[in-house]
């Protein structure tokens, strides 16, 4: 099973990164592939606009099976965007833990 990571990241300290890296760790402890967005264009990767952003991991969102939502997800644009496109190619919603903060 493959898992896409997404969140709010936008006005948060350090783009929110602790939180992807404790739910990647997580899950992967658990035997899943993760691919989250930090790991695809890092912190300081470049000076890359939101859109360009959102190209990028909607392409990769599009390999998953599962779309895991962190907490915060609803306040997000992108996060909304990415949810959104999941739900219309079929993919699982897991709010595991966006429940579980």
């Amino acid at each position: 099973m493959i898992a896409y990571l997404s969140g709010p990241m936008t006005g948060l300290p350090d783009l929110n990164y602790p939180a992807f890296e404790a739910a990647a760790e997580r899950l992967r402890a658990q035997g899943v592939q993760v691919i989250s967005p930090h790991e695809i264009t890092p912190p300081g990767a470049g000076p890359w606009s939101w859109q360009a952003h959102m190209r990028v991991d909607l392409a990769a969102l599009l390999t998953a099976d599962v779309i895991v939502l962190l907490p915060g997800w609803e306040t997000s644009r992108g996060a909304q965007l990415e949810k959104a496109v999941a739900e219309a190619i079929g993919l699982v919603v897991d709010y595991r833990l966006t429940e579980t903060s």
